[in-house]
């Protein structure tokens, strides 16, 4: 793991969709997750190390990169998938969308719950603990979505495990 710049910390970061609402079980909802974060490694704002995408959740380590400042980021790429989901349910005319009007101050919709959680790490040791841990999400009993983490297409696992990356997302660890 020498690699890694642990002076500018990678980050563990989960964010959720509203009230656990599974939008993400689709594939087309998930493919706007990777478009945004191809979209910024592609920029130079962040490296992506590990994700997973469940369907009504999302596990990354991403490490925010010099020049950028880390609540700037994730704003964006909350906002802008935010905005990707409701022309999605509206070009589709998605009746779920209404489960997404909150008519706030400062939004009619909202797709991510407040507050997503980020997490600096600072050894190898918990970095290797949370990419474990993102790696076997899909497989936990209340998910059963794959029988081996390479297994589920919307993870890093498969990179890891075969070096394979259909995204073009994920720099290895290492």
């Amino acid at each position: 793991m020498a690699l890694i710049n642990f002076e500018h910390h990678p980050q563990f970061f989960t964010a959720t969709i509203l009230e656990w609402k599974s939008l993400l079980k689709d594939d087309s909802y998930k493919d706007i997750i990777i478009d945004s974060l191809r979209f910024l490694k592609n920029e130079g704002s962040i490296v992506v190390y590990a994700f997973v995408i469940m369907p009504n959740h999302i596990h990354l380590i991403w490490q925010i990169q010099d020049g950028f400042k880390q609540d700037k980021i994730q704003m964006r790429f909350l906002r802008f998938t935010a905005q990707q989901f409701k022309f999605r349910l509206v070009d589709t005319t998605d009746s779920r969308l209404n489960n997404y009007f909150v008519n706030a101050k400062d939004r009619e919709y909202q797709f991510w719950e407040r507050n997503a959680l980020s997490i600096d790490l600072w050894t190898p040791e918990v970095f290797m603990q949370k990419v474990d841990y993102i790696h076997s999400n899909p497989l936990q009993q209340k998910w059963r979505l794959a029988d081996l983490p390479e297994n589920y297409k919307y993870s890093s696992a498969r990179f890891y495990e075969t070096g394979m990356d259909e995204f073009d997302l994920v720099t290895h660890y290492n």
